[in-house]
């Protein structure tokens, strides 16, 4: 039997449900000006799936690898589901990008 497939799919899965989270606490503690962050990640997990031999290892790198990037899409998208006030905005953040975000109305 080749469990490859099911160990990648298993993977992907994985790989999307932790990247979630951290996308909203990203945001929360962190604002938008983390997105950095995540395209280092995503950079170095392509170099090492590039330079990976084995199959599962340097694919499971790859699907880090893009879930990553797309987690920067993510990041700004929750920006914007903040101001629309369907997630909690951070007390404590009083300025992102030279912006007030938390003035009081």
């Amino acid at each position: 039997m080749n469990f490859t497939g099911i160990i990648i799919g298993l993977s992907a899965f994985l790989a999307i449900g932790l990247f979630h989270p951290i996308v909203i606490k990203a945001e929360y503690y962190f604002g938008v000006r983390c997105w950095w962050c995540f395209l280092l990640l995503a950079v170095v997990c392509i170099a090492a799936s590039l330079l990976t031999r084995a199959t599962i290892p340097s694919t499971i790198l790859g699907v880090v690898a893009f879930s990553s990037l797309w987690s920067i899409l993510e990041l700004f998208k929750q920006r914007k589901r903040v101001q629309k006030g369907w997630f909690p905005k951070n007390p404590k953040r009083e300025r992102e990008n030279g912006e007030m975000i938390n003035e009081k109305e």
